[in-house]
């Protein structure tokens, strides 16, 4: 008599998508969004699922590898290794019951490495939470070139601390405008931005579907703020998708042309200011080598960069990112500069952000700006914000910062005149 099929446990299909989102990230060193597009077709909340426990298992990578090597004789394979990933995260970080965290692992691994992976999560849930206490967790979580160069930049304590607000999912913030009627969890930040708790779904809140929010970290509105566009100037977002920043200042009644090179991108880009019912030009130009024929008054240019001021929102971005990557980042970063400040007008105003922790990327650039033309224009008050502000006159946002309202994304921004 042939023996009864053992039940499969529920909730597999999202196990088999995030361990298929730690392989794209891992292993072939796809972004974790794009890696999450590609999946096959999931009911919504299988997706999300899926997302929260491969960021979890991302972002604390380090410490869940020393929670298991004392278990493993030898390196398993890939698949195996993602398996016990997955188990950890849930056992440990996530609150998933024993039983439905270990036997979903099970069934995720290879069938020559199902033994050891129930025998090393059965060890792991007989300790609980308990494993991960005395790891030195923002020293294990950090890639050794980041934490070396964040050392370098802002001292021990400091680094410790942007490697520790690293370690949580990062709250939804929002842009509204004027007259929004927030729900009650939502908190006013100081700069002007709103915050619900992680997870939230911003397609449900009141607004959306008319255009009234968008999604943008509270750091990253800044950069348009600092730009302070006014009704009727003609002003430049550069490298604009998705779109929140040229949504800032197209609200503030300025003539917007918002250009993004990747034509995906520019889509995107699109999509999101008709929801918003704003109506900038966007046109799809390299923007170091595009030629509009005329000046503008003001322009904003948050330039590409290796992103590592997002870990706490993009994880995937630690375990992407290589110091060689900096080389021809901060390569198209002057060229985008230069492009920039050839645009503007006599006395126009250009804002240089970029949403990166390193100095390579941000305060490296204030000495190539005199030999453009660009004078710095201080920064000497954000309002809400002060601790931001430095001393020569420009910003630097921290994760580390706000921690008492969930910190933030690490952003430089300088504005300048064109003299």
């Amino acid at each position: 008599m042939e023996a009864p099929r053992r039940a499969r446990p529920p909730g597999l299909p999202t196990r088999r998508a995030a361990r298929d989102l730690l392989a794209a990230v891992l292993e072939r060193r796809r972004p974790l969004e794009e890696a999450l597009d590609a999946l096959p077709r999931l009911d919504p909340r299988d997706r999300a699922a899926a997302h929260r426990i491969a960021a979890a298992v991302l972002r604390r990578l380090g410490s869940l590898d020393a929670v298991l090597e004392p278990f493993l004789r030898r390196e398993p394979p890939p698949p195996a290794r993602h398996a016990l990933r997955i188990g950890a995260a849930e056992l440990l970080l996530l609150g998933t019951p024993a039983h439905a965290a270990v036997a979903s692992a099970v069934e995720l691994a290879p069938k020559a490495f199902a033994g050891l992976v129930n025998a090393v999560l059965r060890k792991l849930a007989a300790e609980g939470p308990a494993a991960l206490e005395g790891l030195d967790a923002p020293r294990l979580d950090t890639p050794a070139w980041l934490w070396s160069a964040w050392h370098a930049a802002y001292g021990p304590a400091a680094a410790r601390a942007i490697a520790g607000a690293h370690a949580m999912p990062a709250p939804l913030d929002l842009t509204a405008r004027p007259g929004w009627e927030p729900p009650a969890e939502a908190v006013a930040l100081p700069t002007g931005s709103w915050r619900l708790p992680a997870g939230t779904r911003v397609t449900a809140l009141p607004g959306f579907e008319d255009g009234q929010i968008w999604v943008q970290d509270a750091a990253a509105a800044l950069p348009a703020q600092l730009l302070a566009a006014r009704s009727g100037e003609r002003v430049a977002d550069l490298c604009a998708a998705p779109g929140g920043k040229t949504a800032q200042l197209a609200a503030a009644g300025a003539a917007v042309t918002a250009v993004e090179r990747d034509p995906h991108r520019a889509a995107r880009l699109r999509e999101n200011l008709a929801r918003l019912r704003l109506s900038p030009e966007v046109v799809e130009a390299d923007a170091a080598a595009w030629d509009p024929g005329e000046g503008f008054d003001a322009i904003l240019l948050d330039a590409p960069c290796t992103a590592t001021g997002t870990i706490r929102r993009h994880p995937d971005v630690a375990h992407l990112k290589r110091p060689r990557d900096l080389g021809s980042a901060t390569e198209a970063q002057a060229r985008l500069m230069a492009a920039a400040a050839s645009l503007l007008k006599p006395g126009g105003r250009l804002v240089f952000a970029t949403c990166s922790l390193q100095p390579e990327e941000g305060e490296a650039h204030l000495a190539r700006a005199a030999t453009l033309g660009l004078a710095l224009d201080p920064i000497t008050e954000l309002p809400g914000l002060p601790e931001a502000l430095t001393a020569g006159g420009w910003l630097r946002t921290r994760p580390d910062l706000w921690a008492e309202h969930g910190g933030m994304d690490g952003f430089f921004a300088a504005r300048f005149r064109k003299v």
